[in-house]
Protein backbone atom coordinates (compact mmCIF):
# COMPACT_ATOMS: atom_id res chain seq x y z
CA UNK A 1 0.00 0.00 0.00
CA UNK A 2 1.26 3.49 -0.52
CA UNK A 3 1.15 6.13 1.58
CA UNK A 4 0.33 9.12 -0.78
CA UNK A 5 -2.65 10.91 0.85
CA UNK A 6 -6.08 10.94 -0.86
CA UNK A 7 -7.76 12.98 1.85
CA UNK A 8 -6.10 15.52 3.90
CA UNK A 9 -7.53 18.57 6.22
CA UNK A 10 -5.23 20.61 8.36
CA UNK A 11 -6.91 23.00 11.12
CA UNK A 12 -10.08 22.53 9.38
CA UNK A 13 -13.12 24.92 11.04
CA UNK A 14 -16.40 25.23 9.80
CA UNK A 15 -19.16 27.73 12.01
CA UNK A 16 -22.35 27.72 11.67
CA UNK A 17 -23.18 31.27 12.84
CA UNK A 18 -22.22 30.91 16.81
CA UNK A 19 -22.23 27.04 16.66
CA UNK A 20 -18.91 25.86 15.54
CA UNK A 21 -19.30 22.11 13.95
CA UNK A 22 -15.66 21.31 13.19
CA UNK A 23 -12.94 22.91 15.34
CA UNK A 24 -9.20 22.02 14.07
CA UNK A 25 -9.91 18.67 12.87
CA UNK A 26 -6.57 17.32 10.84
CA UNK A 27 -7.78 14.01 9.25
CA UNK A 28 -5.42 11.89 6.81
CA UNK A 29 -6.54 9.08 4.47
CA UNK A 30 -4.07 7.26 3.07
CA UNK A 31 -4.40 5.73 -0.94
CA UNK A 32 -5.82 2.26 -1.14
CA UNK A 33 -6.92 1.98 2.68
CA UNK A 34 -10.68 1.66 4.24
CA UNK A 35 -10.89 4.37 6.72
CA UNK A 36 -13.04 4.22 9.39
CA UNK A 37 -14.78 7.71 10.24
CA UNK A 38 -16.26 7.70 14.01
CA UNK A 39 -17.96 9.73 16.34
CA UNK A 40 -21.57 10.47 18.00
CA UNK A 41 -24.44 12.61 16.77
CA UNK A 42 -23.51 15.80 16.26
CA UNK A 43 -19.32 15.53 16.74
CA UNK A 44 -19.21 16.95 13.10
CA UNK A 45 -18.73 14.02 10.33
CA UNK A 46 -21.25 15.04 7.89
CA UNK A 47 -19.89 18.31 8.32
CA UNK A 48 -16.35 17.09 7.46
CA UNK A 49 -17.55 15.01 4.46
CA UNK A 50 -19.82 17.70 2.79
CA UNK A 51 -17.22 19.63 2.28
CA UNK A 52 -14.60 16.98 1.05
CA UNK A 53 -17.74 17.17 -1.25
CA UNK A 54 -17.21 20.72 -1.79
CA UNK A 55 -21.00 21.17 -0.76
CA UNK A 56 -20.04 24.01 2.07
CA UNK A 57 -16.85 26.68 2.48
CA UNK A 58 -15.19 25.80 5.48
CA UNK A 59 -14.67 28.49 7.63
CA UNK A 60 -10.60 28.45 7.99
CA UNK A 61 -8.25 25.92 7.49
CA UNK A 62 -7.69 23.47 4.71
CA UNK A 63 -8.88 20.28 2.75
CA UNK A 64 -7.91 18.63 -0.13
CA UNK A 65 -8.87 15.27 -2.07
CA UNK A 66 -6.64 14.01 -4.36
CA UNK A 67 -4.62 16.97 -3.84
CA UNK A 68 -7.20 19.68 -4.59
CA UNK A 69 -9.10 21.70 -2.77
CA UNK A 70 -12.86 20.82 -2.92
CA UNK A 71 -14.69 24.28 -3.07
CA UNK A 72 -12.40 25.39 -5.99
CA UNK A 73 -12.62 22.07 -7.89
CA UNK A 74 -15.40 19.72 -7.06
CA UNK A 75 -16.18 18.89 -10.61
CA UNK A 76 -13.19 17.11 -11.41
CA UNK A 77 -13.15 15.87 -7.67
CA UNK A 78 -16.60 13.77 -8.40
CA UNK A 79 -15.11 12.19 -11.49
CA UNK A 80 -13.53 9.61 -9.06
CA UNK A 81 -15.85 9.74 -5.67
CA UNK A 82 -18.29 7.60 -4.96
CA UNK A 83 -21.10 9.08 -2.60
CA UNK A 84 -23.47 7.44 -0.48
CA UNK A 85 -25.40 9.23 2.38
CA UNK A 86 -27.12 7.84 5.09
CA UNK A 87 -30.61 9.02 4.42
CA UNK A 88 -31.12 8.65 0.27
CA UNK A 89 -34.16 10.73 -1.29
CA UNK A 90 -34.88 9.21 -5.14
CA UNK A 91 -37.11 11.02 -7.39
CA UNK A 92 -40.55 9.57 -6.29
CA UNK A 93 -41.82 8.72 -10.05
CA UNK A 94 -38.52 7.29 -11.45
CA UNK A 95 -38.20 3.74 -11.38
CA UNK A 96 -35.04 2.12 -8.93
CA UNK A 97 -33.28 1.19 -12.47
CA UNK A 98 -33.86 4.57 -13.62
CA UNK A 99 -32.43 6.21 -10.47
CA UNK A 100 -29.42 4.06 -10.63
CA UNK A 101 -28.74 5.16 -13.66
CA UNK A 102 -29.28 8.67 -13.56
CA UNK A 103 -26.81 8.82 -10.41
CA UNK A 104 -23.98 6.56 -12.01
CA UNK A 105 -24.36 8.81 -15.20
CA UNK A 106 -22.64 11.70 -13.12
CA UNK A 107 -19.53 9.71 -13.48
CA UNK A 108 -19.56 8.49 -16.68
CA UNK A 109 -22.28 5.57 -16.38
CA UNK A 110 -22.85 2.28 -15.01
CA UNK A 111 -20.81 -1.48 -15.93
CA UNK A 112 -23.79 -2.83 -17.48
CA UNK A 113 -22.15 -6.41 -16.14
CA UNK A 114 -21.43 -4.94 -12.62
CA UNK A 115 -24.37 -2.79 -12.23
CA UNK A 116 -27.07 -6.59 -13.10
CA UNK A 117 -24.55 -8.45 -10.49
CA UNK A 118 -25.08 -5.93 -8.14
CA UNK A 119 -28.48 -6.31 -8.61
CA UNK A 120 -29.03 -9.82 -8.15
CA UNK A 121 -26.74 -9.58 -4.99
CA UNK A 122 -28.64 -6.87 -3.18
CA UNK A 123 -31.77 -8.61 -4.41
CA UNK A 124 -33.17 -5.29 -5.76
CA UNK A 125 -36.55 -4.81 -8.15
CA UNK A 126 -35.78 -1.89 -10.43
CA UNK A 127 -38.83 -1.67 -11.72
CA UNK A 128 -40.55 -0.49 -9.32
CA UNK A 129 -41.17 3.18 -9.11
CA UNK A 130 -39.22 4.81 -6.11
CA UNK A 131 -41.96 6.57 -4.18
CA UNK A 132 -42.66 2.13 -3.25
CA UNK A 133 -39.01 2.03 -1.80
CA UNK A 134 -38.32 1.39 2.21
CA UNK A 135 -35.29 3.28 3.38
CA UNK A 136 -33.21 0.06 2.85
CA UNK A 137 -34.43 -0.01 -0.91
CA UNK A 138 -33.53 3.08 -1.02
CA UNK A 139 -30.11 2.47 0.32
CA UNK A 140 -29.53 0.35 -2.23
CA UNK A 141 -30.53 2.43 -5.14
CA UNK A 142 -27.36 4.86 -3.92
CA UNK A 143 -24.93 1.66 -3.24
CA UNK A 144 -25.67 -0.27 -6.76
CA UNK A 145 -25.17 3.09 -8.72
CA UNK A 146 -22.21 3.75 -6.27
CA UNK A 147 -20.42 0.21 -7.13
CA UNK A 148 -21.59 -0.35 -10.39
CA UNK A 149 -18.70 2.04 -11.88
CA UNK A 150 -15.14 2.07 -10.30
CA UNK A 151 -13.90 5.22 -8.53
CA UNK A 152 -10.63 6.23 -6.85
CA UNK A 153 -12.19 7.25 -3.47
CA UNK A 154 -15.81 5.85 -2.02
CA UNK A 155 -17.00 8.25 0.69
CA UNK A 156 -19.44 5.87 2.39
CA UNK A 157 -21.82 8.39 5.17
CA UNK A 158 -23.92 5.67 7.21
CA UNK A 159 -24.36 3.00 3.89
CA UNK A 160 -25.56 0.11 5.29
CA UNK A 161 -28.32 1.90 7.49
CA UNK A 162 -31.92 0.17 7.48
CA UNK A 163 -30.03 -2.98 5.51
CA UNK A 164 -30.82 -6.03 7.11
CA UNK A 165 -27.96 -8.50 7.97
CA UNK A 166 -27.75 -10.32 4.53
CA UNK A 167 -27.79 -7.02 2.61
CA UNK A 168 -24.86 -5.91 5.41
CA UNK A 169 -23.25 -8.89 4.58
CA UNK A 170 -23.06 -7.90 0.70
CA UNK A 171 -22.43 -4.06 1.66
CA UNK A 172 -19.31 -5.59 3.27
CA UNK A 173 -18.18 -7.81 0.18
CA UNK A 174 -18.55 -4.94 -2.04
CA UNK A 175 -16.30 -2.47 0.27
CA UNK A 176 -13.62 -5.54 0.24
CA UNK A 177 -13.89 -5.69 -3.79
CA UNK A 178 -13.33 -2.54 -4.61
CA UNK A 179 -10.30 -2.25 -1.33
CA UNK A 180 -8.73 -5.08 -3.53
CA UNK A 181 -9.32 -3.13 -6.60
CA UNK A 182 -7.17 -0.51 -4.96
CA UNK A 183 -9.49 2.12 -4.25
CA UNK A 184 -9.91 4.22 -1.59
CA UNK A 185 -12.70 4.08 1.21
CA UNK A 186 -13.80 6.94 4.05
CA UNK A 187 -16.27 4.61 5.61
CA UNK A 188 -18.59 6.84 8.18
CA UNK A 189 -20.84 4.31 10.31
CA UNK A 190 -22.02 3.71 13.72
CA UNK A 191 -22.00 0.04 13.28
CA UNK A 192 -18.93 -0.46 14.91
CA UNK A 193 -18.91 -4.47 14.23
CA UNK A 194 -18.38 -3.18 10.64
CA UNK A 195 -15.76 -0.73 10.95
CA UNK A 196 -13.67 -3.63 13.07
CA UNK A 197 -14.43 -5.83 10.09
CA UNK A 198 -13.42 -3.20 7.30
CA UNK A 199 -11.07 -0.76 8.36
CA UNK A 200 -7.58 -0.34 8.37
CA UNK A 201 -7.01 2.69 10.43
CA UNK A 202 -10.01 4.65 12.27
CA UNK A 203 -10.71 8.21 13.54
CA UNK A 204 -12.71 9.18 16.31
CA UNK A 205 -14.13 12.63 16.97
CA UNK A 206 -16.10 14.57 19.25
CA UNK A 207 -17.00 18.40 19.37
CA UNK A 208 -15.47 18.67 15.60
CA UNK A 209 -12.01 17.72 17.13
CA UNK A 210 -10.10 14.23 16.58
CA UNK A 211 -9.36 12.68 19.88
CA UNK A 212 -8.04 9.28 18.71
CA UNK A 213 -6.41 8.35 15.69
CA UNK A 214 -4.80 5.39 14.51
CA UNK A 215 -4.75 1.69 12.79
CA UNK A 216 -6.91 -0.65 15.14
CA UNK A 217 -3.79 -2.50 16.87
CA UNK A 218 -2.85 0.54 17.70
CA UNK A 219 -6.15 1.64 19.19
CA UNK A 220 -6.65 -1.82 21.50
CA UNK A 221 -3.52 -0.28 23.14
CA UNK A 222 -5.46 2.53 25.05
CA UNK A 223 -7.95 0.29 25.49
CA UNK A 224 -8.97 -2.58 28.84
CA UNK A 225 -9.29 -5.91 28.57
CA UNK A 226 -12.14 -7.52 30.32
CA UNK A 227 -12.42 -10.02 32.88
CA UNK A 228 -14.56 -12.41 34.44
CA UNK A 229 -12.78 -14.83 37.02
CA UNK A 230 -14.57 -17.69 38.92
CA UNK A 231 -13.38 -19.77 42.37
CA UNK A 232 -11.36 -16.74 44.15
CA UNK A 233 -11.87 -16.91 47.84
CA UNK A 234 -10.82 -13.30 48.06
CA UNK A 235 -10.63 -10.18 45.22
CA UNK A 236 -8.88 -7.81 47.35
CA UNK A 237 -6.23 -8.90 45.62
CA UNK A 238 -7.39 -7.81 42.62
CA UNK A 239 -8.96 -4.85 43.43
CA UNK A 240 -5.87 -3.50 44.64
CA UNK A 241 -4.16 -3.37 41.84
CA UNK A 242 -3.52 -0.38 39.78
CA UNK A 243 -5.09 -0.70 36.28
CA UNK A 244 -7.94 -2.56 37.38
CA UNK A 245 -11.35 -1.11 37.28
CA UNK A 246 -14.86 -1.57 38.00
CA UNK A 247 -14.86 -4.64 39.51
CA UNK A 248 -17.70 -6.17 41.04
CA UNK A 249 -18.98 -9.63 42.24
CA UNK A 250 -21.72 -11.38 39.80
CA UNK A 251 -22.82 -14.64 41.85
CA UNK A 252 -19.68 -16.65 42.77
CA UNK A 253 -17.36 -14.50 40.45
CA UNK A 254 -15.87 -11.15 39.76
CA UNK A 255 -15.97 -9.21 36.88
CA UNK A 256 -13.62 -6.43 35.82
CA UNK A 257 -11.92 -4.58 33.56
CA UNK A 258 -8.02 -4.25 33.62
CA UNK A 259 -5.60 -1.67 31.57
CA UNK A 260 -2.71 -3.70 29.02
CA UNK A 261 -0.01 -2.66 31.09
CA UNK A 262 -1.63 -4.60 34.36
CA UNK A 263 -2.35 -7.76 32.84
CA UNK A 264 0.74 -9.83 34.17
CA UNK A 265 -0.20 -8.75 37.70
CA UNK A 266 -3.42 -9.47 37.10
CA UNK A 267 -2.81 -12.94 36.09
CA UNK A 268 -0.33 -13.46 38.94
CA UNK A 269 -3.10 -12.72 41.58
CA UNK A 270 -5.85 -14.51 40.33
CA UNK A 271 -3.21 -17.91 39.88
CA UNK A 272 -2.44 -17.28 43.38
CA UNK A 273 -6.66 -16.54 44.48
CA UNK A 274 -7.32 -20.05 43.87
CA UNK A 275 -9.66 -19.44 40.76
CA UNK A 276 -10.63 -22.38 38.48
CA UNK A 277 -12.09 -20.44 35.68
CA UNK A 278 -10.91 -17.42 33.82
CA UNK A 279 -12.61 -15.39 30.81
CA UNK A 280 -10.83 -12.85 28.97
CA UNK A 281 -12.19 -10.48 26.17
CA UNK A 282 -9.71 -8.88 24.06
CA UNK A 283 -10.13 -5.11 23.27
CA UNK A 284 -12.89 -4.09 20.75
CA UNK A 285 -13.29 -0.91 18.96
CA UNK A 286 -16.71 -1.20 20.76
CA UNK A 287 -15.53 -0.72 24.20
CA UNK A 288 -12.58 2.02 23.35
CA UNK A 289 -15.18 3.96 21.61
CA UNK A 290 -17.61 3.77 24.86
CA UNK A 291 -15.51 3.82 27.30
CA UNK A 292 -13.89 7.34 25.39
CA UNK A 293 -17.05 8.77 25.36
CA UNK A 294 -18.32 7.69 28.75
CA UNK A 295 -15.20 9.03 30.44
CA UNK A 296 -14.73 12.66 28.23
CA UNK A 297 -18.00 14.20 28.49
Amino acid sequence: MTTAPIITTSALTKRFGRATALDGLDLHVDEGEVHGFLGPNGAGKSTTIRVLLGLIKPSSGTASVFGLDPWADPETIHRDVAYVPGDVSLWPGLTGGEAIDLLASLRGGAEAALRAELIEQFEFDPRKKARTYSKGNRQKVALIAAFARPARLYILDEPSSGLDPVMESVFRQQVQRVRAAGATVLLSSHVLSEVEQLCDRVTIIREGRVVESGSLAELRHLSRTSFRVSGMADAAAVRALPGVHDLVAVGDSVEFEADADAIPAVLAAVAGGGAHAVTAAPASLESLFLRHYSETR
